[in-house]
């Protein structure tokens, strides 16, 4: 009988265990500009395919000027021996639908050595996010 009941036990605590890991890793898409900031970071910052993918449109999405400008960012690195940061400022959010907004940000490029910086740019870039579950960036482009 005590063996029944610390089996039962046990089962409860575990089945509580992955309850909370559940809900503690879960992925948050409920606000549009928090969806952008985890895709920059896992996109440019981490350089993380795999992370991005969690912050990207199922499928269709237009990122063809973020490729161009991450590929020209690992190529600065690898040619000149420099680490290039990108951060990101304030995030503004436009549009009031309820399935499409757009999230408006500055990339701070940065390009460092031995700890100075020896370049710095800004651009400006505009995130097209749509409702699929949740938020998700369906494009990334830059302002001219």
């Amino acid at each position: 009988m005590a063996l029944g009941l610390m089996i039962l036990l046990c089962l409860g605590g575990v089945g509580v265990f992955v309850s909370l890991y559940d809900g503690a890793t879960q992925i948050k898409r409920s606000a549009p500009d928090a969806v952008v900031d985890n895709f920059i970071r896992a996109y440019l910052d981490d350089r993380d395919d795999k992370e991005a993918a969690l912050f990207s449109c199922k499928s269709g999405g237009e990122f063809s000027q973020l490729a161009i400008l991450r590929s020209e960012l690992v190529g600065r690195e690898k040619n000149f021996g420099v680490k290039i940061n990108v951060t990101w400022g304030a995030l503004s959010l436009a549009g009031s639908g309820n399935d499409r907004r757009s999230v408006a940000t500055d990339l701070i490029i940065s390009g460092t050595s031995d700890g100075n910086i020896l370049s710095r740019s800004i651009e400006k870039w505009t995130f097209v996010v749509v409702n699929q579950d949740g938020w998700r960036v369906c494009s990334a482009a830059k302002v001219a």
